[in-house]
């Protein structure tokens, strides 16, 4: 049994690595600097020895192979040590292109935004369809138990992220996937962390559509600019183009949309202006529309009609952390959400709004990610929450641009606090004033970490 010992487990491509392995008969060990639930949890379940931290000690359990973790850097001593020594090691994308998805037709949905729901829409699908794929996504999709799993079939379904792969090897991460059925949903800058501009970026999936066969084919949108520079580099696929616009600037998109609800709870879907399905779900919003239809071209590629695949967006349930409600009492909701980009931010407001009408909406805001945190989309951001009523802002010490400046340019209430208790605070007496005047309101908590504990804190105030 050949052993691999995971650096950085917690993480969640890494974590659910650890459980592919696992389930292909490796002996897995694992490290990382926090070694909490709930991906301890799973990887606990799974057998799987976790250790805290990076000392180089761990060279006495003589793995086979080290697999290292992009947040692993030079200085790590572990790192180091491996190394000095001399001892093979490898990437997360890398072990997984050799070691499970050799001899499978991949599905890989790229794109700045709505990776983790289209691909849990996608393995949906296939799963409905009785094609028992293999996944491995970054989040949990509601439908399954796990993030990822092997599969009975040659299908495999992967969320292919445009971060680089580890600190030797910086290309993007979904270069090593091999594509067969490529989605890429949108295109932004984004990552400021690891790319200087677009360009950047741009060079990367161009590398990602270079690995894609002649017999492949790539979903992509018709209105997006920095997509089309990049198959203009040259492309070698089948290609579908998808629009979910009313009307369109230049040609026709091969898939297109007509709304039923203006929330999107219902529409219907055409391919090359013929129509295929009616989709009635749960979900809402323009961008869960954009997110079904890529899903439904890329099943179509390997044999699963519209009609089947509306049957199963009908009993899409979701992923939890994507507009997640984790309370609803007494005219109050609260909501888990994801989104740290203006875009995604901005739809997701937007689905909610077309929802709720003229109900309050309140979001609270944490700039966490690497690129919120260096502050490269204020110029966005101002415009992002104009579907909220009232904006709150977290800014602890570490968030060192100047929100201020946002809040001035936003055209709702907006204020910002630099601790959580003041924050619940705020969120808590504006719940209670609109509730005052028996209007219901919808918290969105939105953050890609923890926020501190604030969701849960906050649902106990209101039990």
């Amino acid at each position: 049994m050949q052993h691999i010992h995971i650096l950085g487990i917690c993480g969640t491509f890494m974590g659910s690595l650890a459980q592919l392995a696992v389930a292909k008969g490796f002996k897995v060990t694992g490290c990382d600097a926090n070694v909490y639930p709930p991906m301890s949890t799973q990887l606990e379940a799974a057998g799987i020895e976790l250790i805290e931290g990076f000392d180089s000690e761990q060279l006495s359990l003589k793995p086979d192979i080290f697999v290292i973790g992009n947040a692993m850097s030079r200085g790590n001593a572990l790192v180091e040590a491996i190394l000095d020594e001399g001892l093979p090691y490898t990437s997360g994308p890398q072990w997984l292109h050799d070691n499970v998805l050799p001899g499978k037709w991949v599905l890989a949905v790229s794109g700045t935004h709505g990776k983790t729901t289209t691909s849990s829409m996608l393995a949906w699908i296939l799963e409905y369809a009785n094609m028992a794929p293999g996944y491995l996504i970054g989040g949990v999709p509601t439908n399954f138990s796990v993030s990822a799993r092997l599969g009975d079939t040659p299908y495999f379904v992967i969320e292919a992220d445009e971060y680089d792969s580890a600190f030797f090897d910086k290309r993007s991460k979904f270069v090593h996937y091999q594509a067969r059925t490529l989605i890429i949903n949108n295109l932004e800058f984004d990552h400021a962390d690891i790319f200087d501009e677009l360009k950047d970026i741009q060079k990367q999936f161009h590398h990602l559509v270079r690995t894609v066969p002649n017999n492949g084919l790539i979903v992509y949108p018709s209105n997006n600019n920095a997509v089309d520079e990049v198959l203009a580099k040259g492309c070698w696929s089948s290609k579908q183009s998808f629009d979910i616009a009313s009307s369109y600037s230049g040609d026709s998109p091969d898939w297109s949309v007509e709304l039923l609800e203006s929330d999107g709870s219902s529409f219907k879907v055409f391919l090359s202006s013929e129509f295929v399905a009616t989709v009635n779900w749960s979900q809402l919003g323009q961008h869960n529309i954009a997110n079904a239809v890529v899903a439904m071209a890329a099943a179509r590629h390997v044999g699963i009609s519209p009609e089947i695949a509306a049957q199963a967006l009908s009993e899409f349930s979701g992923v939890k952390r994507r507009m997640e409600c984790l309370y609803s009492e007494k005219g109050v909701s609260i909501y888990d959400d994801f989104a740290h980009h203006p875009t995604a931010i901005a739809t997701t407001l937007e689905g909610l709004r077309a929802k709720v009408g003229q109900e309050k909406i309140i979001a609270l805001i944490e700039p966490r990610s690497n690129t919120m945190r260096m502050g490269v989309h204020q110029a966005a951001l101002a415009c992002a929450f104009t579907s909220a009523d009232h904006v709150l802002w977290y800014s602890p010490d570490s968030i060192k641009w100047d929100i201020d400046s946002v809040i001035d340019k936003t055209t709702v209430d907006a204020t910002r606090y630099n601790s959580i208790e003041k924050i619940l605070d705020a969120a808590f007496n504006l719940c209670e004033d609109h509730k005052n005047h028996s209007i219901p309101v919808h918290i969105v908590i939105m953050s890609n970490g923890g926020f501190e504990g604030i969701h849960q804190q906050l649902i106990q105030r209101f039990k």
